[in-house]
């Protein structure tokens, strides 16, 4: 059996905050990796000048390019690194110390032509100041794991973490490495190029990783809006609708798990009265549901009228209440 080496890479943007808790969890590893990279994604804040100091006492390697998002420099980091696996860590997540030495496991029990890619664990969500929200976290959000179908895949978030898993290099380069267009979803839509590819993944229910989740977390931003409909029309475009197999890919399984996304954010966009994120998954909202049945794009159609004169006219809180309603009525 080969030798699992292990590179761990940590993108870093405005992350002065989060970075040197999140390298201290990469250099309490009971295995550490064999290589550490931080890649400079055009920071403008102390981050930076943490990690230059903590590279001063371990071997961390600090590359930088101008800032075009996680994805690029995750990639950058692949390019240039030469352990045989790769594991991904997020500047404000945290590795519990058992993190590589259990997800390694997998890989040093595994033969060539098991085509095991991708190992992930659980994980334990905290706050903005690490402390814990929930235990075992994809228990919640997540039932099925490891995912087994394409209509696993497509129909649902993966909920394969990049800050939970360890990556086989060889596999990443094959799928082609993470989109550099997106902006959330990126992970998605590797792993789920890895499955296409004929690999394998492995889950481990342990928890590995504290997830934190906070306001400025990527979850939360305009960009995430913009990457969900840049997958969105990727997915439609890579699996339409066959109906001579009876398989509606987009009608049955992209376009509610994408509508039900973005209705989620008009009517989280409604409570926090920002108008511009409303307007833009409204429109979002829109195109989605014409890929629906035809019922449900009937309500839509019904309802927007209301919407387009509640929001704009700053009547969110009757805004979000029809598009709950169109929403409601799909089953």
């Amino acid at each position: 059996m080969a030798i699992v080496t292990v590179a761990a890479i940590i993108p870093l943007y405005n992350g002065g905050r989060f970075i040197r808790e999140a390298l201290e969890s990469v250099f309490g590893q009971s295995e550490p990796p064999d290589e550490i990279i931080v890649v400079d994604d055009g920071s403008t804040d102390d981050g930076v000048a943490i990690v230059e100091e903590l590279s001063r006492v371990h071997p961390v390697v600090l590359l930088r390019k101008a800032n075009g998002g996680q994805s690029s420099a995750r990639n950058l980091a692949a390019e240039n690194c030469r352990s045989s696996h790769i594991a991904l860590l997020d500047q404000d997540d945290i590795w519990y110390p058992e993190h590589l030495a259990l997800l390694k496991r997998p890989f040093d029990q595994a033969s060539p032509t098991d085509r095991l890619a991708v190992v992930y664990g659980n994980l334990d969500h905290v706050d903005a100041n690490g402390l814990m929200v929930a235990h075992n976290c994809l228990d919640v959000y997540s039932s099925k794991h490891p995912k087994t179908t394409l209509e696993q895949c497509i129909g649902q978030d993966m909920f394969i973490l990049p800050g939970a898993s360890l990556v086989d290099r060889n596999a990443f380069f094959e799928a082609g490495r993470f989109d550099e267009r997106l902006s959330g979803y990126e992970d998605d839509d590797l792993f789920l190029r890895i499955f296409r590819k004929g690999y394998l993944s492995t889950y481990i229910e342990q928890p590995v990783t504290k997830w934190r989740i906070h306001s400025g977390s990527t979850s939360y931003s305009m960009r995430m809006a913009v990457s969900r409909m840049i997958y969105y029309r990727k997915l439609k475009e890579m699996f339409p609708n066959e109906p001579r197999l009876n398989k509606h890919w987009v009608r049955d399984f992209i376009a509610p798990r994408f509508f039900r996304s973005a209705v989620h954010d008009f009517i989280s966009g409604s409570r926090l009265g920002e108008v511009q994120r409303m307007e833009l998954t409204w429109a979002d909202i829109q195109e989605i549901a014409s890929e629906l049945p035809r019922r449900h794009r009937k309500r839509i159609r019904r309802v927007a009228p209301i919407v387009n004169l509640t929001y704009r006219g700053r009547f969110t809180n009757i805004a979000r209440l029809m598009v709950r309603f169109a929403a409601s009525t799909r089953k």
